[in-house]
């Protein structure tokens, strides 16, 4: 199986929080966690400098049209997807998998707004008859972390901007692989620059990102009420890593 070696040899280093990462990024037919689907998807493992050890992705048919709009993000038509992806069962189970696999080992996996790319995973497997991670622990979520650690500066938190902040180059933005292992090299960049202000374990860290990601929810859920993007009552879903 995918990882056999790394997953049989990883140990944790000591006085580090994070060595080894895993890195999980999905490029989907659009945002809807419980509906859309997966087109192509990358995991990898990363070692502390951010170099690639060992990588697979994936291309798929998702059985459904991949809206124009999508298409221009990711670069994949419904033809390509047609003519060139893979059965998409066959390929959510295998990224099922390598995911479960990885966090059984103990590899924390890293995904930017983990709580997209694992949600919809989920509900993917789900949709082919596939166990899903139900709760998938230990996850690093460079968005989260950025929003605790920086939490008043000003702008956009997307991918490629937040790459830029911390020095990690992002080329093919929107590309499976080259968003994962630029989110993978962001989270060994906050691990350095935040050392002490992060908790000492990764299990602590997950933790730690469930809260801060259900503050930062609340937090957004005010402003968008007061700015009438949401009406008194409604709020946003802070669930993470899945929801």
């Amino acid at each position: 199986m995918v990882f056999d070696d790394i997953t049989a040899q990883f140990e944790p280093a000591e006085g580090r929080l994070l060595t080894n990462v895993a890195v999980f990024d999905l490029e989907t037919t659009g945002v809807d966690v419980t509906s859309d689907r997966i087109v192509t998807a990358y995991v990898g493992v990363l070692d502390g400098a951010g170099n690639v050890v060992e990588a697979h992705d994936w291309l798929a048919d998702p059985g459904i049209e991949i809206p124009e709009g999508a298409a221009r993000v990711h670069g994949i038509s419904t033809e390509r997807a047609r003519a060139e992806g893979r059965d998409a069962c066959e390929v959510v189970d295998e990224i099922v998998s390598a995911v479960r696999a990885l966090l059984a080992a103990g590899i924390p996996v890293v995904a930017y707004n983990a709580a997209f790319d694992l949600s919809l995973l989920k509900h993917e497997a789900l949709r082919h008859g596939i166990a899903p991670i139900e709760n998938p622990s230990p996850v690093v979520d460079p968005l989260v972390i950025d929003k605790q650690m920086d939490r008043y500066r000003r702008g956009k938190r997307t991918l490629d901007i937040v790459a830029a902040h911390y020095g990690v180059a992002l080329e093919d933005a929107h590309e499976a692989s080259a968003d994962a292992i630029a989110a993978g090299r962001i989270a060994l960049a906050q691990a350095e620059r935040y050392g002490g202000d992060l908790p000492s374990s990764v299990a602590q860290l997950h933790d730690a990102q469930a809260r801060w990601a259900a503050e930062q929810s609340a937090s957004l859920t005010q402003y968008f009420v007061k700015i009438g993007k949401l009406s008194a009552g409604e709020t946003l879903d802070g669930a993470w890593p899945i929801r």
